[in-house]
Parts: C-alpha cells; sequence; structure tokens
C-alpha cells in the first residue's frame, strides 16, 4: 500500500465499480449497495450501462451518506477497477487521498497509478483459479470474492451480507452454498493480506427509518395499478420498458378477478410506438383508464395521435421516461430534454399538461394523478421522469394509499342524466372551465356520442370548416388549459434560512443534488430561496416567486434550457431574470456542480458571502 495521506471516513463517501457488460458483476454490486441499507446507512446507487452488447464497460456507483442525501455527490473515495479498458478514466475520477482496488493478479507498473491515491492490491484471478475450474464460475464468483474483500476491509457485517445472500437464492440451495463459499474466501484473504489498508468504514446507524428501496418505473407501474388504469398499451424502448413489464406483474397479482380466475386488465405490446399510442386514445375513448409507457425517440413517433387526442378530447395518459438525445442519442444515459417536445406535442396549436415527479414516491402518487386529470381535462397528461428516476433505486418515504378515495373521472354524463334530458352537446362549455361534458360509448341507445372527430367541428360535435366555430374550440382549449393550472401538483418552496436575493428553480430528477446543493452553499454563505415545479401549467405562484428575487437560477438536465423557455414562453417571465445552469453530459447531475455554478456566478455578480447577519 502506498505510504500516502488517506480519506478517512465512517458512513460517508463514494465507491464506484467498473466492470465489464455481462460478467456477472451487477448481482455483488446491488449486495454491497444494500448491506448498507441493512446496517441502517442511507446509500444511492446509481447504474451507468452501455446500450449495446456484452463486453462494453459498465459503472456502478454507490453513494453513502448516513446524512441521507440521495443526489450524486461528484468524485469517487474508492474506484473498484475491475475493467482494463476503462482504467486510465476510472483512475482519474478518485479523488486526492483516496483509494482503488484492483485484480493484481498480474501487477501493474507504478506508472498506471497516481501518486496521490492509495493502491489495493488482491489477486482475484488467482484466487479464483485455484478455487474454480470451470471457466463461467470463475467470472461470476469473482465478483463476490471482491465483495467478501471489501466487507473485511469496511467493517461491512457478514452476516447482513450472507442473510442477502440467502434471500436472493432462497429455494435455490445449489447456488446458496458457493456463494457463501465465495463471500468467505474474499473475507479471509483480506483479513489476512489487507489489514488496516482501507481508510473508509461502515458503522451501524438508524438513518433508513421506514423508508423503501425502489425504482422509480416499478413505483410509476404500481400507481397506475392503484390509479384505476385497466389498459396498458407499448412497445419496448429503454428507458421505459419496464414500466410495462412492472404494471404485468402487479397486475398479474392485484387484477385477477377471484371468483373467475379471470384478468380485469389488458396489456398489448404493439408493433411500435404510434400503434401503442392508438389503442390507448381508442381505450379512453371508450371509457377505459390507459397509458403508454416511452421515451424521447416514441413521443416523436407518437404526435399524430397525440394531436387527435388533445383536439377531440380523450384522455389518454402517457410516461416518459427520458434519455439522451435527439435521435437515438444516448439510450442509457439520463436527461431532462423532452420539456418541449412533450408540452407542445403534435402540430398546430397544442398545450399539453407535464408532472415532474421528484423520486419513486412521487412516481406512484402522480402516476394515479394523471389518471384522474387526464380523465378529468379530457385530454393527454405527460409522466415526465427519466432513467436517473425510472432505472435506479432510490430511497424514499412509503407509498400511501386512501382506500376511500374515488377515481376522478370528470365530466361524464349517464344514461339517467341523458334519459332526464340533460342537454348534450359534446364540445360545449357549459360551466365556463373550458372543459365539456362526455358520454361513453353504450350509455344510451340514441342519445349521447357514438364517434369522434379530430377535424374542426361545431359545439355539438357537427363538421364545421367555419372560422368563427374553429376559434371556438381552440379558445375553449386554452380555457381548459387554465383550468389545468390549479389541478396540476403545485410548486413545493424551501426558503433559504436568511433573506435571500437569489432564488432557484429546479424539477424532477434534480432535486436530491440540488437539495444538498443548497445546503451546501448556506454553508458557505450564499443563501438562496428555492421552488421545486411539480407541474405545467405553471402555478401563478412561480411569477410571484421570480418577480420577489433579483436573479432566479433555473437548474436542467439539457443544452437548450427547456425549462427556462417554458418559463418565458407560458410564465410571461422576463429571460433577463433567469440564469441557466445546464447540465447534459448524461450522467445524473451532482451537488458539487450546481455548487459550482452558482458560486461562480455570484462571484462574477460581484456579490460576497457573508456569514452573519446579512445574506448573498
Amino acid at each position: 500500500m502506498n505510504k500516502i495521506k488517506r480519506i478517512e471516513a465512517v458512513n460517508d463517501f463514494v465507491v464506484k465499480f467498473a466492470n465489464v457488460n455481462g460478467s456477472g458483476s451487477a448481482s455483488a454490486n446491488e449486495l454491497f449497495a444494500r448491506t448498507f441499507l441493512r446496517m441502517g446507512v442511507p446509500v444511492s446507487p446509481r447504474n451507468i450501462f452501455p446500450s449495446n452488447i456484452q463486453g462494453l464497460p459498465t459503472w456502478y456507483e454507490v453513494r453513502v451518506t448516513e446524512k441521507g442525501w440521495l443526489g450524486r455527490r461528484g468524485g469517487v473515495d474508492l474506484m473498484v477497477a475491475m475493467n482494463p479498458q476503462t482504467w486510465a478514466q476510472d483512475i482519474k475520477e478518485i479523488e486526492p487521498g483516496g483509494y482503488v482496488f484492483y485484480d493484481s493478479t498480474k501487477p501493474l507498473p507504478p506508472s498506471k497509478f497516481r501518486d496521490d491515491i492509495n493502491v489495493i492490491g488482491m489477486p482475484l484471478t488467482e484466487i479464483c483459479n485455484s478455487a474454480y475450474s470451470d471457466s463461467r464460475e470463475r467470472q461470476l464468483f469473482k465478483n463476490i470474492i471482491y465483495l467478501g474483500a471489501l466487507a473485511a476491509l469496511m467493517d461491512l457485517e457478514p452476516g447482513a451480507i450472507a442473510e442477502l445472500i440467502g434471500e436472493q437464492y432462497k429455494g435455490k440451495e445449489k447456488l446458496l452454498k458457493p456463494n457463501l463459499n465465495a463471500l468467505q474466501l474474499g473475507l479471509n484473504f483480506a483479513k489476512e493480506h489487507l489489514k488496516d489498508s482501507l481508510g473508509l468504514k461502515a458503522n451501524r446507524a438508524y438513518a433508513v427509518g421506514d423508508k423503501i428501496f425502489m425504482e422509480g418505473n416499478a413505483a410509476t407501474a404500481l400507481g397506475m395499478v392503484y390509479g384505476g388504469a385497466s389498459v396498458c398499451a407499448w412497445y419496448p424502448i429503454t428507458p421505459s420498458s419496464s414500466v410495462a413489464e412492472a404494471f404485468q406483474k402487479y397486475c398479474s397479482r392485484l387484477r385477477i378477478d377471484p371468483a373467475t380466475g379471470k384478468n380485469k386488465f389488458a396489456i398489448v405490446q404493439a408493433e411500435d410506438e404510434l400503434a401503442s399510442i392508438g389503442i390507448v386514445t381508442g381505450a379512453g375513448w371508450n371509457g377505459a383508464r390507459a397509458f403508454t409507457a416511452t421515451s424521447g425517440p416514441g413521443i416523436s413517433l407518437m404526435t399524430e395521435f397525440i394531436g387527435l387526442a388533445y383536439f377531440a378530447e380523450i384522455p389518454a395518459t402517457i410516461v416518459d421516461v427520458q434519455r439522451g438525445g435527439p435521435s437515438t442519442g444516448m439510450p442509457t444515459r439520463t436527461q431532462q430534454a423532452d420539456l418541449l417536445a412533450c408540452a407542445y406535442a403534435s402540430h398546430g396549436d397544442t398545450k399539453h399538461p407535464l408532472l415532474f415527479p421528484e423520486d419513486p414516491h412521487e412516481c406512484f402518487e402522480f402516476a394515479a394523478t394523471a389518471l384522474d386529470l387526464a380523465d378529468r381535462l379530457q385530454t393527454p397528461v405527460f409522466l415526465m421522469t427519466d432513467l436517473d428516476i425510472g432505472m435506479n433505486q432510490r430511497l424514499c418515504k412509503p407509498f400511501t394509499w386512501d382506500d376511500n378515495r374515488k377515481y376522478d373521472r370528470g365530466k361524464v354524463m349517464s344514461r339517467e342524466d341523458l334519459e332526464a334530458g340533460k342537454e348534450f352537446a359534446r364540445y360545449l362549455d357549459v360551466d365556463g372551465d373550458g372543459i365539456p361534458y362526455r358520454t361513453l360509448p353504450g350509455t344510451h341507445e340514441t342519445r349521447g356520442a357514438y364517434f369522434t372527430r379530430g377535424t374542426t367541428k361545431k359545439a355539438d360535435a357537427t363538421y364545421s370548416e367555419a372560422g368563427p366555430d374553429y376559434v371556438y374550440n381552440v379558445q375553449r382549449l386554452l380555457k381548459k388549459f387554465e383550468t389545468a393550472k390549479k389541478l396540476v401538483p403545485q410548486p413545493i418552496l424551501t426558503p433559504a434560512k436568511q433573506p435571500a436575493r437569489f432564488g432557484a428553480i429546479y424539477f424532477g430528477s434534480t432535486s436530491p443534488a440540488m437539495q444538498e446543493a443548497l445546503d451546501s452553499l448556506s454553508s458557505n454563505g450564499i443563501f438562496v430561496n428555492a421552488l421545486r415545479i411539480r407541474g405545467f401549467p405553471f402555478a401563478d405562484e412561480i411569477w410571484d416567486f421570480v418577480q420577489s428575487h433579483s436573479k432566479v437560477f433555473v437548474i436542467e438536465q439539457n443544452r437548450d434550457a427547456q425549462m427556462k423557455t417554458l418559463l418565458v414562453n407560458d410564465a410571461g417571465i422576463n429571460p433577463a431574470s433567469l440564469i441557466s445552469i445546464l447540465h447534459y453530459d448524461g450522467t445524473p447531475i451532482t451537488a458539487r456542480f450546481i455548487t459550482r455554478e452558482i458560486a461562480e456566478i455570484v462571484a462574477a455578480l460581484n456579490v460576497r458571502p457573508i456569514k452573519k447577519d446579512k445574506a448573498a
């Protein structure tokens, strides 16, 4: 081990695993993260994987922090470097005084390392070759052996790891014993040969509480089940496919008629995204709660049907798990770059409600809300998540559901209403909120609506190309959009600890890093009031927030400042009031990035941080 100043930390560090895709490392790396949870220490893991084939680089980053921060910090304290192809890149990421753990079966020359990091070598291949004869076993158990070594080096509780392995291979005794043996091999070697070589330690804590550990895509699917969705039509696309797959799993448990054993749901894997949104639109017109899950390229293909649902006023819920674009872009990287594409999806003048969940808890909650909004507003509603939320496991509050909650079906006339002679005109604004009444097909033999159209029409749905009829409808749709302001999830204010000249607007998956950045900024005398946007159209409070600050930072993960564009275009905000903080390399934004960017801009504006009484 190099005699270099070491990072010493307990329950507060970042470990990153550099592996080869298809090597079986994912299971071992997840066991590592879950062991901390079993010891009561919060973790925030992120999987960075290739979109192509086996053999390409993959990384798994684990943020360990007893303080509970769930965003990426930035920097790596321990790099478990198992991929020679990415060695140089991986070494660069290590913090000064940090550590690299590597397979030293073939020792590397000093030139391969940095002078300011600590090197921990373990002959993993040699150990595997001695213990196993099968080549596949050597590859798979190598991961469990290094897990055992890390457990010894970091004081992880072996019993917690063994318990997790037991749960993973329950009913598969043939696999259980070999994994436990491999774990012990790593533990024994590290205790004998690597004692005191690592300054990063784990200590049992009680900081997890009742939080659950779940992926956003699974949470979204469960929210759709509880929210009453009975139809899902989709076409596979990264990173949204697991939404439909999880919906299938939950429906198979929760949506089976106990008396007949028949399914009370329909899941259709369509031939493409265009077909999937067509199915959802048809199901919505027939009265079913229906949704599709897709990503940016799918949204591009869906826009014609989205326009039909908007103009014909048909409920549809669309889950957009955003990824890097344009075109194929970065299928397995995260961005927030579909805002404009979804807000104005389709040709002509269109505007659609968008919901921005920050974590799996809000994915569950907002999925059900989106179904209610789609029915109540009779329009497409977008649930805007992204790969970082959707495909990574995150600690969050437990889900809750009120069994007395009634689904909000909006303005639907019943057979009794029609029999009583209640006036029905499909596109007539009766209540002044822009939302007309609808009927479901088959409600009545001779009254109500039996068909719909995407062309211009009169208030009674009869065909018309007259200008005044067109203007009436599109103006009414704007009034409906105004009504939606108070129905979408409202923004949440995080006030600074002291009076602040500056504000910050953020949304979605930037939230965990943003919360930590606000804490870091305030500790350096820079106080910022922060407003998290949760829905579009924008509440009036957002305009008020911007007006009450000299400058407002808008933090988002795209190149073209799409949230800023929406704020200027739809909230009437002066663009000179807004300063963009943009991060778009495909990795989740870090607290360090946000802190550095805001601090540099504050300094450039000649504002000096003040520690007491006053604030920047």
